[in-house]
């Protein structure tokens, strides 16, 4: 175990690489074209990410919703302000619009003004009559259409809320899907290529923009839009990395096989993807893009160290061999060290972040093998570089930048700690400062038109997120009795006293129209019967709501009749105040519903929502804990000092609080994508602390346990890839800025801050804190322990080996 990785270990991979060119590149093209076959099995996830385990207890109440009344998510809204639609030509073409609607087989239902049912008592046969409310041979009559809009506001409370805004005249159309396509690429065919090409058609006849907003439309749009990024992202990033990589090594041909290998490696995470059956979700798109902004670094990494091998002694073999034999360990341990900050999401028990944390951690291991096997093969074939492609090494003002750090670290350590912890001590105050946000469009694209209609529901009609109430009666049939309808009927006058929520609908709505209906239409029959006409108000309302497709208030109350639901919708500004909502509602259930005669839950996609990013801010800090314990196992395995893993830890630990402290003035709220930020940015940044660390101990060897120059000498070999590596992190996660996704936009934006303060970091305080406890931590003891030798050999170690040609 302990010579796994010793000198011998990687002299030996180096020279199987270099003696065995074509079988390695022929099984890099294998297992190519292997993932490559796999693309066929890529998919776009139709279902809503669900952020709860499957066997959480909220997890399992909206499963039990979900079995006795089928999918929730299925209605899409379409809305217009005023009375722009009471003219002839708008109407008949909302009319025309709506019967197109209607005739496709994946719509349940379509309720309009222009199809509305109007609810009449027909004594002879004891029922409800549901009778046309519109009279359509007189709809070019613009007096007529203003009776109806008046008739509509004054005489039909049932319908308020639901088809229009009485206090702003707003209207709008509720077409039901089928539950069976809601989740499924039916549902996408539909919207696409049904709905969204009616609309525009009755833009072009009558010049009216309509709002479109409903689960069903959202999700359709949100997923059309994450297509698009992909090869925005994977483009941009493939356009930055290697303008950079050719910036600092002025190198065609060095810049031509990264991005070789890049390519390759985003090759392989699609292929991971359909070899898995993972579907493309919004964190599962990402991953071609990080592979890229990941890979880049490793071929930096490995490029300068041939470069400066090769200046050393002229010998381009050697400095192949040398660039696996030396650094071979350290590269593994930065990929280790990435690959474990994404693997820890594996623990989070979510499947989102589980399938996310698979692909990319497996990944990046491939990256690193690609990378190992591609870099020396391709220079072994080409000419030795350059005088020009050396220049870098030399740099004028990368020299002048490290000289000023190293001035720093020389004479002003104390200057350093001063502002760190001054630093630390802001940013505790600002991490006080940070809200959780449970909204489950926040992240979405502000600028699309799909996001302006949201807003314009959310106003209109009190938003667009359904929260669910479900009421087990604990008999059958026992819904119908008025007592429970007048306990449903108080609950939801609570839920209207709520301004978060909007008017609820449910069975109670309906009987209050049946005895409406029973006194010939009067609105001031809108209520709930009284205990003498109940016996016949309840037996018409029974007849007329059986068997009938056109009632969309069956959905409302199970089979057997012992369940029903309560719907309401919320604004979506309220994500972050379901928990109080939640209390209130909780507190006035137990008054209303006693628990030995009902049980009753909240659910419903906003509910799980908040609940699910609640339980994944805890799952994902305790990820991030294991990912730091595990980084302490590594440098402590490397290592074997306490002391080492304390001060190793302490740069990487800095940035993150920075960051979180930044979120907290700026107002950034911790939310699933923000939070993912200080995973991936512990895993990227503690790989220039090992690079460092691991350069000191060879160094120190070298100049015979001489600190303060074994520091500076770090700087001339290690201390340049990191600050190349470092620059090429911060551009390429910027290109996520680019996105029309604010949690993206946030993940990017705030990953490249918390690099460019890691950076800083490990260029400065590192060291520092590396003087300043240099009695303990270059104890020649603890150096010299038997793992010493696994990561960086000394130049008389590899010369000392036997050699082999290549």
């Amino acid at each position: 175990m302990i010579k796994w990785f010793s000198l011998g270990f990687w002299e030996l991979v180096a020279r199987i690489v270099l003696r065995n060119k074509i079988l390695m590149l022929s099984l890099v093209m294998l297992i190519t074209i292997f993932l490559g076959l796999q693309w066929k099995n890529i998919s776009f996830t139709y279902t809503e990410a669900n952020l709860l385990p499957a066997d959480d207890k909220v997890n399992v109440a909206y499963n039990a919703f979900l079995d006795k009344f089928g999918e929730e998510g299925n209605l899409v809204i379409i809305g217009l302000k005023k009375d722009v639609l009471f003219t002839p030509k708008a109407f008949k073409a909302w009319e025309e619009m709506m019967q197109k609607l209607q005739s496709n087989p994946e719509t349940e239902l379509v309720l309009s003004v222009g199809n509305l049912k109007k609810l009449t008592k027909n004594d002879a046969t004891q029922t409800f009559e549901l009778k046309d409310f519109v009279n359509h041979s007189k709809t070019t009559d613009p007096a007529y259409l203003k009776q109806i809009q008046q008739e509509l506001f004054a005489d039909l409370p049932f319908y308020e809320g639901l088809l229009f805004n009485k206090k702003s005249g707003s209207i709008r159309a509720a077409i039901y899907l089928d539950k069976a396509i809601v989740n499924t690429p039916s549902r996408k065919d539909f919207i696409l290529n049904q709905l969204i090409p009616e609309i525009e058609t009755f833009k072009e006849k009558t010049g009216i923009d309509l709002r479109v907003s409903g689960m069903p439309y959202i999700r359709t749009m949100n997923t059309e839009t994450i297509k698009g990024e992909i090869g925005l992202f994977i483009g941009m990033s493939l356009l930055i990395t290697c303008l950079l990589f050719y910036f600092f090594f002025r190198s065609f041909r060095a810049t031509l096989i990264s991005l070789v290998i890049v390519i390759i490696g985003v090759m392989w995470s699609f292929g991971t993807l359909g070899l898995l059956g993972y579907e493309i979700t919004v964190l599962t798109a990402l991953v071609p893009t990080l592979i890229i902004v990941i890979g880049i670094p490793n071929c930096i990494f490995l490029t300068n160290k041939y470069h400066q091998e090769y200046k050393t002694h002229g010998n381009k073999a050697k400095a192949l061999q040398r660039v696996t034999t030396k650094i071979g360990m350290a590269t593994l341990m930065t990929n280790l060290t990435t690959a474990i900050g994404f693997a820890t999401f594996i623990v989070s028990n979510n499947d989102l972040l589980i399938e996310f944390g698979v692909v990319t951690s497996l990944n990046i291991m491939g990256l690193f093998l690609l990378c190992l096997i591609i870099i020396p093969i391709f220079h072994s074939y080409v000419p030795p570089p350059s005088e020009r492609h050396l220049k870098h090494l030399d740099s004028q003002s990368v020299s002048a930048f490290m000289n000023w750090i190293l001035r720093n670290i020389k004479d002003n350590r104390f200057t350093i700690y001063t502002i760190s912890i001054i630093l630390l001590v802001l940013s505790i105050i600002g991490i006080y400062q940070i809200r959780v946000s449970g909204s489950l469009i926040e992240d979405m694209p502000k600028k699309e038109a799909f996001f302006q209609d949201i807003l314009f529901f959310e106003k209109e009609f009190d938003g667009v997120m359904p929260l669910e109430i479900m009421i087990d009666s604990k008999r059958k049939k026992g819904i119908m009795k008025l007592s429970t309808l007048r306990r449903m009927d108080e609950l939801q006058t609570v839920i209207n006293e709520i301004p978060e929520l909007s008017k609820p609908l449910s069975i109670v709505n309906l009987v209050k129209y049946s005895k409406q209906a029973y006194y010939n239409g009067n609105p001031e029959y809108y209520e709930l019967p009284t205990n003498q006409e109940q016996s016949f108000i309840l037996s018409y309302a029974k007849n007329t709501s059986k068997n009938s497709k056109e009632n969309v208030m069956k959905s409302y109350v199970d089979s057997t009749g012992q369940f029903a639901r309560i719907t309401t919708f919320m604004r979506d500004e309220s994500g972050q105040n379901i928990q109080k909502i939640e209390d209130e509602l909780q507190k006035e259930i137990a008054k209303i519903f006693p628990k030995e005669q009902y049980n009753v839950v909240i659910t419903g996609k906003a509910y799980v929502f908040q609940k699910g990013t609640n339980y994944l801010l805890d799952n994902l800090m305790s990820s991030l804990v294991f990912a730091v314990l595990l980084t302490c196992f590594l440098v402590g395995f490397m290592f074997r000092s306490f002391k080492m893993v304390l001060v190793s830890l302490i740069p990487n630990l800095l940035p993150l609080l920075l960051t979180a402290g930044i979120m907290g003035y700026l107002g950034v709220p911790l939310k699933p994508s923000t939070i993912l930020v200080f995973g991936i940015a512990f895993g990227l940044s503690v790989d220039d602390t090992i690079r460092f660390l691991a350069q000191y101990r060879e160094e120190l060897k070298k100049n015979n346990w001489k600190i303060r120059r074994s520091v500076f000498a770090t700087f001339a070999d290690a201390g340049l890839s990191m600050f190349y590596t470092s620059i090429v992190l911060f551009f390429g996660f910027s290109v996520f800025m680019l996105s029309s996704f604010g949690g993206t936009i946030a993940l990017g934006g705030l990953v490249s801050i918390t690099l460019f303060f890691g950076m800083l970091s490990n260029l400065m305080l590192l060291p520092a804190l590396v003087l300043t406890l240099n009695k303990t931590l270059a104890n020649k003891q603890e150096l010299m322990e038997p793992r010493i030798d696994i990561i960086e050999p000394t130049d008389e170690a590899i010369d000392n080996l036997p050699k082999k040609k290549l």
